[in-house]
This record gives C-alpha cells, structure tokens and sequence, in this order.
C-alpha cells in the first residue's frame, strides 16, 4: 500500500509558480477593475450636469404665522417648518444625529469606507440590517436624488457626497441636513418635528428629545411617535447608549434621560390654533401671489383668546354631547376694528379639519331676523311700533310660533326679543323680501339668498363668520370696517409684502337706526331668549334655532367684540332641545367675559327710549316644520299693487288686500 501524499512534499518551485500565477491574475483583474470603474466613474460624471452649474435646491418656503403679539400660531409650507442655525438648535441634537447615524463624521470625507466596512460586517454577522451611508451622502441623496436602490444612484450619491465636503464645512452640511431631512408625520427638518411632536421649537429639546428625533432616522414613519410611541421611546434608548458609548453624554445625564416619560404625540396636529393657519394660507395667494420664498405672516388673532374659547368649546361639548346629541360647534369673534381674534372651526382639529366658522352654511333660524326688522325700520317702523302676534297663513305657508303660542298686539321690541315667527313673517310681506335680501347682503351676508318669505325666519344657509361679521355695524355705530385676519407680510429679511394699511369704514347704517336696533336686541339678553347671556356691562345679540333643532346659534356683542356661535352636528341630525338660548348662550357668555375682563364698560352706540317692552320668550322652533318652496311671483312687492291672494285672518276666512290696506288692518279687522 502506498503512503499518502502529504501536501507539504509539493515541492517549493511548483509552489511559488501557483503563487505567482494566482498574484499575477489578481493584479491583472484588478487593473482590469480599475479601468472599467474609471470608465464607469467617467460615464457617471459626464452625464451629471457640470461641477460649476452645481448649487444647492433651495428648500421649500415656510409660511410662520404669528399672532398679534408675535406669538407662533403654526408653520405652514411643505416642510412644516422653518430652518433654524446649528448654533441655535438644542445641543443634544447633533450630538444624538452623529452618535447614532455617522460616528466618524467630523473624520471623514464624505465617504467613509471604515463604516461601510462595519455595516457590512455586521450585516452579514446578524440579522439587522444597517447602511453605511454617511451623513454628507444622506444629504446628498436628499438634496439630488431619488430613494432608489441602485449602483447607479449610490454612485452619484458619493460624486455629490465629495462635492459637497469640498463646498462646504462640517457644521454648514450638519445644519443642511437637520434643516431639511425627513422626520415622519409630514415634518421636513429639527423644528418642523419639534413642533409637530413635542410642541416645542427645536432650541429648547431636552436630551430625550432629541434622542427620539434623531432615532427617527432610521424609519421615520414607523417610529414617528404620532404612530408608535413605545416603539419611538425604545429607539430613543438606543440612541442615548450610542451616546453614552461615544462619550457624549455622562453617566448622570444618560440616566436623568432614561426616565423621561414616553414622548407623546397627537396622530395629527391638534390645537385650534390650525383651524386659523388653514385660513390664512387660503387667503395669501390673493395677496401676495404665489410663496417661493420664506416668509411671516402677521395676523390680529390673539392666541389668549383663541386658547381660552378652543378650552370653553370643548368644556361643552365633552359635557353635553353624549345626552344632548351634539357633536360640533364652532366660534367666531370679531373686535369693532374688524380683526378676527378668535375662530374656531371645530371640536377637535385631530379629528376633523373642516372649518365649520368659515366653510360650513347652515340655517340661521331667528338669528338672521335682524335683518327682518332692520329693513323694517328703515321704512319707517320704530321699535314701539305694534303688530299682532298671531296665526296667519300666506299662500300655503302658516308659520308658527314655538308651542303655538301667541302673545296678541306686541311692540317689534317684544315680538324681536320673544323670537315671534308670525310678526317676522308678517314684517317680510310688508316690507318686501327683497329689501331684505338687500339688507343682509349690504351687512355682509354673502351667500345666495332665495326669494322666499320664509326667510324671515332664517331658512337662508349661511356660514357663521358671515353672520358674526353682519352684525359688526350694530357694534360700531353704523360703520363696518373690512374684516380681515392677516395685518402684515414679510420675507425673513423684513422687506414688507403685504401690508392691510388704513382701513376704511363705510356708513352702511344711519346712527338713529343703530340706536333702535341696539335698544331692541338688548333686550333679548336683557329679558328676552338670551336673558342667561348678562355681562354686567351693556351687551346686545340674538338667539337662533333652525327648525328641529339641527342648528342653534348666539351672535351677541359688545362695543369690543362681535361673538358668534354656533352648535350641530356635520350630519344635520337634530340635537335634543339645544336652542340658541342655551349652550351657544352660555359659551359666549364664559368666552365673552375672558374677552373683556380688562376692558372699561362702554355703552352701545345711540340710545332710544323703548315702550312696552315684555319680558320673557323662547327661540325654540316650532313642532312642526312647514317651509314648502315658494313661487317668488306670489310675494308682494311694497311698491306693488296688491292682487288678491291667499292670505287669511286669524279666523280663517279668506280677505283680499290692496295697495292702501295692510296685513295689519285686514287682521284687525279695518
């Protein structure tokens, strides 16, 4: 039997000759690779644009919106943010950036090969995946190209990488890249996701905090803490033991931060606050155009007020929506200089971003009566004037007073402050539907208005800024200055964009009418449907409820403020029993006391001596609800001759009018 062979009797020249051979073919791979990575280096930078046409994209502008007293009310703008200085960023930030995504970064090129040889060590070693791009090349990536994962993008990417550690220094590209990068839930860039998560700007994050925007970096979506905050608190901890692995932080500060809370954040933007930035962003373009740069927009809300009426409305609505069947409500305030101060659009912005203030049109109910009686006036009627409080039918159509009650001969004081549906409607076949429609329009009421009689008793859908903002001239005296919410806009240089100037304030309403019109709708808080509603200084407004109460409303005012209000439901379902006069009422009243807590009482414009005036009412609807359409050919025009038609008195038997009688004398009788 033949020994075996050992390996080591190969005999040393046929060693050295494989050798050789294997170091000679490596070389010439090698080389080999080198020239078709050279091509292919070469191809890549002769189809990129040329080195001198390179810059940086500028990054998308941000709309800051401030209140009146410069206080931040939201970011807008695709990044959600503005861009803030490294120097000005809290200093755990880049600490936490570095530490847990580039640890060589301030020893690198741009390129770091130590690190991609890590990652690939240890992607192969376990089973978690991680990348080996540097900083400088995620910003590249961010900044140029697409998310694809390719050779090709990957080589463009270090190209880019080089250029921008050769354009830039460390501190320029950190700050690029924490201005601009991807952080979850619609934030691009530190202050952006400060903001969204933590309500806080980016200079004032704790340790934890940063901790937890820099863990984000790895699956900004998945980890956001809007979507998962566990799984954002647990990476958070990784970040702070890479930290404390890197010297970065010290044993006390490592521990401190452990036992911060789970970072909670809304699944959305929460506060009311954005019910405003919404309004504004809409009304910029007819201002100043298109936004290509960043800019700030000064608007006249007051954020003490804004916060105050967003904590009152949701007090009503967690405390009575469940037994009362209400879901939503909104409010709208308004000073005598025309500034928006308040506007809420909703119970919850998180839950719903539909403007209910701006965007919503709903019935009025008595609340548009005002109109009615203002038209009236303007005729020639007084508030001692009187008209019989009872049934008639016009045309088809026989309103109805809440529970069927009627009151007899009345003053328009007590038939305005009782929310008498029989004396409005008798008011609007006097007086002409289209003199109303022209007064309500002439205030400030800008939806469409059909010609029908039963808008006298509010059937006419409009939106609750509207109505609020057509009462303002009771407020004023007769005058209604522009209503407007943004004041001021400039780019971040100061350089003025916009700018609101003088406002004019056009007499729509002569003083001796305002002076009838404040008398009258003083009683209704006085001793009418918003008796609840007393300030203890002089106030005015009206009550409204839309017809099985689907809608109730409260527009009431001082020599401060215009208030409206307004509860519902998206649907149109009817709440159980919410008039006018009661939670609408009772927020205005608590909103409106906040509101002029340092203010000296003042009384309203012009005085009139009133007669009669009864106390007591109700705006509640009638049981019924018989609002058919109505042919605009059979309302009487006041200059009209009156035909016969289907009117009939409180007896029922048919009567003819004409030109020389009126409904009052045909009901009486004369």
């Amino acid at each position: 039997m033949h020994a075996k062979r050992h390996i080591n009797d190969t005999p040393p020249e046929k060693r050295r000759s494989r050798l050789g051979h294997i170091f000679y073919w490596s070389a010439v791979s090698g080389l080999w690779g080198l020239i078709i990575l050279s091509f292919y280096i070469a191809y890549v930078l002769l189809t990129m644009p040329q080195f001198s046409t390179w810059k940086i994209p500028v990054r998308p502008p941000n709309i800051r919106i401030v209140d009146r007293n410069g206080a931040l009310i939201a970011n807008r703008g695709l990044t959600g943010g503005e861009a803030i200085a490294l120097a000005d960023m809290s200093p755990w930030l880049p600490k936490a950036v570095i530490a847990i995504e580039d640890r060589r970064f301030y020893r690198h090129s741009g390129l770091d090969p130590m690190g991609i040889g890590r990652a690939l060590s240890r992607n192969f070693i376990g089973s978690a995946r991680q990348g080996g791009s540097t900083l400088t090349q995620q910003l590249a990536k961010n900044l140029f190209l697409s998310s694809d994962r390719t050779f090709d993008r990957k080589s463009r990417e270090a190209i880019l990488a080089l250029w921008l550690e050769y354009k830039f220094s460390k501190r320029q590209i950190l700050e690029m890249y924490l201005n601009r990068v991807y952080l979850g839930s619609g934030a691009y860039g530190a202050e952006a996701a400060a903001r969204r998560y933590f309500n806080k700007s980016a200079r004032h994050l704790t340790l934890m905090e940063a901790a937890t925007l820099a863990g984000l970096l790895k699956a900004p979506s998945r980890l956001s803490p809007a979507r998962d905050a566990e799984a954002a608190y647990a990476r958070a901890k990784l970040v702070l033991a890479a930290m404390r692995e890197e010297d970065m932080i010290d044993e006390a500060h490592y521990k401190a931060a452990l036992k911060e809370p789970v970072p909670q954040a809304a699944s959305y933007w929460s506060g009311s606050e954005n019910f405003v930035a919404d309004y504004v962003v809409n009304q910029i373009p007819f201002l100043i155009g298109r936004v290509d740069e960043d800019i700030i927009v000064e608007t006249g809300l007051d954020m003490r007020l804004q916060k105050a009426a967003e904590k009152l409305l949701r007090r009503e609505i967690r405390q009575n929506g469940k037994s009362r069947n209400i879901s939503q409500g909104a409010l709208v305030s308004i000073d005598t200089k025309g500034v928006i101060c308040a506007m809420i659009g909703g119970g919850d912005y998180a839950a719903s971003q539909y403007n209910r203030a701006v965007d919503a049109k709903r019935q009025p109910g008595s609340a548009f009566k005002p109109f009615v009686y203002l038209a009236a006036l303007e005729q020639g009627k007084t508030p001692n004037s009187t008209r019989n409080d009872a049934p008639v039918t016009i045309g088809n159509w026989t309103p109805r007073n809440a529970g069927g009650k009627y009151m007899g001969d009345v003053t328009l004081t007590t038939a305005l402050s009782h929310s008498l549906n029989s004396v409005a409607a008798q008011l609007a076949m006097e007086v002409g539907t289209a003199n109303i429609i022209n007064t309500a329009h002439r205030l400030g009421i800008r939806s469409g208005i059909d010609n029908h009689v039963s808008i006298a008793l509010g059937t006419a859908e409009v939106s609750l800024l509207e109505l609020t903002g057509a009462y303002l001239p009771f407020a004023t005296g007769g005058t209604k200055p522009q209503i407007h919410l943004i004041r001021h806009i400039a780019d971040t240089k100061g350089r003025t964009l916009y700018n609101i100037g003088k406002i004019e304030a056009p007499r729509l309403v002569s003083p001796q009418i305002v002076g009838m019109m404040n008398a009258m709708l003083q009683q209704t808080i006085l001793n009418g449907t918003a008796a609840q509603a007393r300030l203890g200084r002089p106030a005015a407004g009206k009550t409204g409820t839309s017809q099985n109460f689907r809608d109730a409303w409260f527009i009431g005012y001082t020599a401060d403020y215009v208030t409206g209000v307004w509860f519902g439901n998206d649907n149109g379902e009817s709440m159980r029993r919410v008039s006018g006069g009661s939670l609408p009422v009772a927020l205005w009243k608590n909103y409106m006391l906040e509101a002029e807590k340092s203010k000296p009482a003042i009384n309203l414009p012009g005085s009139y001596r009133l007669e009669n005036a009864v106390p007591g009412g109700s705006d509640l609807p009638p049981d019924t609800n018989e609002l058919p359409a109505y042919d605009s050919s059979k309302i009487i025009a006041d200059n009209a001759p009156r035909p016969p038609v289907a009117l009939s008195s409180a007896d029922g038997k048919p009567v003819q009018t004409d030109k020389k009688r009126s409904i009052f004398d045909i009901l009486r009788g004369r």
